[in-house]
């Protein structure tokens, strides 16, 4: 779409965790470093909690794309509402372990099998559970109970919980004094600071080898953080949209116009321009003939069907001037190649 007008290698604002496009501000460091810390003491359990969309998958994918595969064997769980037995058996099935038998007691004794396979052969098991606050406090205390699976005092598998701001009342449970005795650091991710979203916004440009640091302007750079209250998967989407805008107006440099125009479009987009409480309201309206207050209310309702039909043509024009200019940009390819095939 708009990677080769601006002169990107890749789209620069996905939504897919990618460790290359990874930003540390200070928070995010901060856990990452909780997280390695942990690693190295290869015990314990480390705790990582933040806000939706902060980046604590990312995190996650940071750590197990550095860390070294001749010590540690690593899994990676996002977890629904899941029973203890259900955990083990998730856990059996990310490592791989064949289990015999189907009682929690198979799986308990298959996975202690694996693990201690792993330990003779100088290595150690790592789980990173993300999404753990959709754990229930008896699967999280089987956790716990995995981490006592030991040979000469070491632990043979260590587990790292990742989820949102409910995993701290889960935790803080009073029947959940062991599990906390156990947790060797804890690290809770804030959204970033408006300085922080336009270090962010031209780290990932740069990670997409865009060195035009004047593409947006620092008005709009700010209203950006404004606009997605500093949340990194926010600023993904609305960045992502914003180009796409940018790029079917043929913009040079985004500024803070073109900003509000976006978040006013996605904001009709998601909550409609129809009146909310008028939808949500099933209740019979009274029918008064000839009324003047009905006469207005009917009128109301045009010119708000008129508006949502205006937005509906503007953006069925600017995807039309989009696919006009692909068409153009793929036969200019074409003629190149036949000239140079010839």
């Amino acid at each position: 779409m708009y990677e080769q007008y601006y002169g990107f290698t890749e789209r620069p604002f996905q939504l897919s965790p990618d460790p290359r496009f990874f930003f540390a501000s200070n928070h995010h460091q901060r856990a990452l470093s909780y997280l390695q810390y942990g690693l190295d003491q290869g015990e314990g359990f480390i705790v990582i909690t933040g806000p939706i969309g902060t980046g604590k998958t990312t995190i996650a994918r940071n750590l197990l794309n550095n860390i070294d595969e001749n010590n540690i064997v690593a899994a990676q769980l996002v977890t629904t509402k899941l029973s203890p037995k259900e955990l083990l058996e998730l856990v059996a099935s990310e490592f791989k372990i064949n289990v015999n038998g189907e009682s929690k007691a198979d799986l308990l004794q298959s996975i202690e099998a694996f693990l201690i396979n792993l330990n003779q052969q100088g290595k150690r098991a790592l789980l990173l559970v993300d999404e753990a606050q959709n754990l229930p406090a008896e699967t999280v205390e089987e956790l716990r109970m995995l981490s006592n699976f030991q040979l000469d005092n070491k632990p043979l598998i260590q587990s790292f919980l990742l989820g949102q701001e409910e995993l701290k009342a889960i935790i803080q449970a009073p029947d959940m004094e062991q599990f906390r005795q156990r947790i060797i650091a804890s690290a809770h991710l804030k959204p970033l600071s408006s300085d922080e979203v336009k270090d962010y916004i031209l780290h990932r440009l740069h990670q997409a080898n865009c060195n035009n640091n004047e593409l947006f302007t620092n008005n709009a750079l700010k209203l950006i953080h404004e606009k997605t209250l500093g949340v990194p998967r926010k600023i993904n989407i609305f960045v992502d949209r914003l180009l796409l805008f940018a790029f079917l107006e043929e913009l040079t440099q985004i500024n803070s116009e073109a900003v509000n125009t976006v978040a006013e479009e996605m904001e009709i987009e998601l909550t409609g321009s129809l009146n909310a409480q008028q939808l949500a309201n099933n209740e019979p309206q009274p029918q008064v003939s000839n009324s003047s207050a009905n006469s207005k209310h009917i009128r109301e309702i045009l010119r708000e069907v008129e508006e949502v039909l205006e937005l509906n043509i503007k953006e069925k024009i600017k995807m039309t001037r989009y696919v006009d200019k692909l068409l153009k940009h793929k036969s200019a390819e074409l003629a190149k190649h036949n000239i140079q095939n010839k």
